[in-house]
């Protein structure tokens, strides 16, 4: 916004305290000067050195005032130069923290996120400021970094199938006799994958943005929908789906909070035992939360692994199966749409092989989400 120049803050509060203090001089001269009035008469009989009375009158108050005068305005010229001078270092030393802050400001303001104010000293407003902003600037240096990382790792996911498209094309054009139907059908499965991704990211920015219409929703209607959907994918992977749980009401994106539980569940199955596991669908009502629990068998894995899983376009080990590999954005929407909706996801791994993982919601009252 383009603002005209004016007076800095500095001067002003140099003038402020400088106008309070000369305020503050003529009130007390004023005050002196009545009181004086008050107690002194305005004439008086002059008595000659023998102490005798004699015909002459002295004004007092006139000679008083002559005096008084120019030794307040000597006062008041003092507190103007001594008000000015002092209220411009004392504003000085006051509007140095916010020196630095606007100083990190303009820092960040040119790209420089990493900067730091770390303003020393003990608790008072502007260091609550000067600790938030660093807070502001850390949470932005950490967003920018994962947008980065999610912008190059979905240009890397999608110039895959276009390269793999313009390949196959290329073959097409310079061999006439090969095959056309595997030619088309690599095409599909490729475009296919293609179009998967762009809705995947299409999901996580909508849900990102928080742009939808809550709603009350029982989360246990949700599992039976989505296990009813994967029941086929399970029998073909071998995997047998435990369902159990209460009414957990809460408020939020039917479409969004289904797509997070068809992801959990189908997370569940293809990250499994190549034949004979198992996932375990769990929902639970606590007074102020409602609670999601998906557990699947399968290998060990480290903390420090499970905790990658919710990251864009990590797609695990090599458990995967290639042909439902995915686009390694199940749990990365699974994690925005938790957030979105003011819960919390929780990935811990199982002693015995495989993963559990959690989603905790705020509840609403049970008859809201009939």
């Amino acid at each position: 916004m383009d603002r005209a120049p004016g007076l800095s803050v500095r001067l002003k509060l140099t003038l402020s305290y400088a106008g309070f203090l000369m305020l503050a001089g003529a009130l007390l001269l004023a005050a002196v000067w009545v009181f004086l009035l008050r107690y002194v008469p305005d004439r008086a009989m002059l008595i000659n050195p023998d102490d005798k009375p004699t015909n002459g009158v002295f004004p007092i108050r006139s000679v008083l005032l002559d005096v008084f005068a120019p030794r307040a305005a000597a006062v008041l010229a003092f507190l103007l130069v001594f008000g000015l001078v002092g209220g411009w270092i004392l504003a000085g030393r006051m509007l140095a923290p916010l020196t630095r802050i606007t100083n990190a400001t303009r820092m960040a303001t040119n790209g420089t996120l990493s900067h730091r104010i770390r303003l020393p000293g003990r608790k008072d407003e502007f260091r609550e400021l000067a600790d938030a902003f660093d807070t502001m600037l850390a949470r932005l240096e950490a967003h920018v970094a994962e947008q980065q990382r999610f912008a190059a790792n979905a240009s890397h996911e999608l110039r895959t199938p276009l390269a793999i498209s313009k390949a196959l094309l290329d073959v097409a054009r310079t061999d006439p006799n090969h095959d056309a139907g595997e030619v088309f059908d690599r095409l599909h499965a490729v475009n296919t994958r293609a179009i998967n991704l762009t809705e995947a990211l299409l999901l996580l920015s909508h849900a990102n943005q928080r742009s939808f219409t809550r709603e009350p929703v029982d989360l246990s209607l949700l599992v039976e929908e989505a296990t009813e959907t994967l029941i086929p994918l399970a029998e073909k992977h071998g995997v047998t789906i435990e369902t159990s749980g209460d009414i957990t009401p809460t408020t939020g994106s039917q479409a969004l909070l289904l797509q997070l539980t068809t992801n959990l569940v189908h997370n569940a199955i293809v990250h499994n035992l190549p034949e004979q596991g198992t996932v375990w669908v769990n929902t639970s009502a606590c007074p102020k939360t409602v609670v999601l629990t998906v557990e699947n068998t399968g290998e060990k894995l480290t903390p420090e692994l499970a905790s990658t899983f919710t990251e864009p376009f990590q797609r695990g080990t090599e458990r995967i199966h290639a042909d439902h590999a995915g686009v390694g954005l199940g749990l990365a929407i699974v994690k925005t749409i938790t957030h979105a909706h003011d819960g919390t996801l929780t990935l811990t791994p199982r002693s015995a092989g495989g993963i559990r993982i959690t989603v905790e919601l705020p509840a609403t009252a049970p008859h809201a989400a009939r």
